[in-house]
């Protein structure tokens, strides 16, 4: 047999036997996706999904399925996506506190995010609120540390818990400037503004879409958004940074497929996760969130994005000695 004709027998074969496998990545998916949420059903962060969701099943002419796995912090969600098949039908959507805040907090619990996972895009950015009763006397975050520094042992602030983010954005204010501020954990923010409206504590982190409201109507007064820019629907509120404080992180929700799942099924679901971030009305649903809409990444540029957070929180939870009991 010639050369040219042993090359020729060789390339059909090659082709026969990768055919399978590229009519496998075109065809995906052939059935419902399943995306896996941490959150319980009716909350935020689901009615946001949901909306996503509905268009992307039209996208892909396949049900795209949220399942609520609530429950420790976002683990149970996370371990049940890790462990599914990396066949593109097992999605992960997970916010910034489920992941890497998670992993900084509890190495030895919490998934490698970035080991476990392939990062396909991130659906919006926005930082929490430090708020205070009206009577409170300081107006912005200066004013705040000079009273705390005036004040030492006097002051109280709630989070909603130890390790969430407000807990570790204040430790990381009283490690900079040496403030002297007790942290009393609660089990929800609707806890927290009860007792805020009762006088019973007077500073407190709070969600960015929850509070605006309570901002809005005087019942609460804000001093500071710790995400990298103002808040889209509370544009008059300045960010840390811009008050002079070296502080700077945004929460943001992440699309995410367990590490090895095709390039192909990646590619293919960011298309359609940006289609939906790009148009006008799904720009609106996050302005009710007062998520900022950031440029669009692509997905390398979101794990870039998460590798740089989880650093940044590793840092903040090593410095504090933030420990999770």
């Amino acid at each position: 047999m010639s050369t040219r004709r042993c090359i020729l027998f060789a390339l059909v074969a090659l082709g026969t036997s990768l055919a399978p496998n590229l009519h496998a990545q075109e065809a995906w998916p052939k059935r419902p996706v399943r995306m896996v949420i941490a959150s319980p059903g009716g909350s935020g962060p689901d009615v946001l999904l949901r909306v996503m969701t509905e268009r992307v099943s039209q996208a892909l002419k396949q049900p795209v399925v949220v399942d609520n796995r609530p429950g420790a912090n976002g683990h149970l969600a996370t371990i049940e996506v890790a462990k599914a098949p990396a066949d593109g039908y097992t999605v992960l959507f997970a916010s910034a506190a489920g992941t890497v805040v998670n992993q900084a907090l509890q190495p030895d619990l919490a998934l490698n995010v970035l080991a476990k996972f392939t990062p396909v895009a991130q659906i919006g950015a926005g930082g929490i609120h430090l708020v205070t009763s009206p009577d409170f006397p300081a107006t912005n975050l200066q004013e705040f540390i000079a009273y705390v520094k005036a004040n030492p042992g006097k002051l109280n602030y709630a989070s909603w818990g130890v390790g969430s983010t407000g807990h570790l954005v204040m430790e990381s204010l009283k490690n900079q400037y040496k403030l002297d501020v007790r942290h009393v954990p609660y089990k929800s923010v609707p806890q927290i503004y009860q007792d805020m409206g009762g006088g019973i504590i007077k500073v407190a982190f709070v969600d960015a879409t929850s509070s605006l409201p309570l901002i809005k109507n005087g019942k609460l007064k804000a001093l500071g958004n710790t995400g990298t820019a103002r808040g889209p629907a509370l544009p008059e509120l300045a960010t840390f940074t811009e008050q002079g404080v070296k502080f700077a992180a945004d929460g943001w929700y992440g699309v995410f497929v367990p590490k090895g799942t095709p390039d192909a099924v990646v590619s293919r679901l960011h298309r359609e996760f940006l289609k939906v971030m790009m148009d006008p009305a799904m720009k609106e649903r996050l302005l009710q969130f007062n998520m900022a809409h950031p440029p669009l990444k692509s997905p390398e540029e979101f794990g870039k994005t998460v590798a740089a957070d989880l650093l940044l929180w590793q840092s903040i939870v090593k410095t504090n000695g933030i420990r999770i009991e």
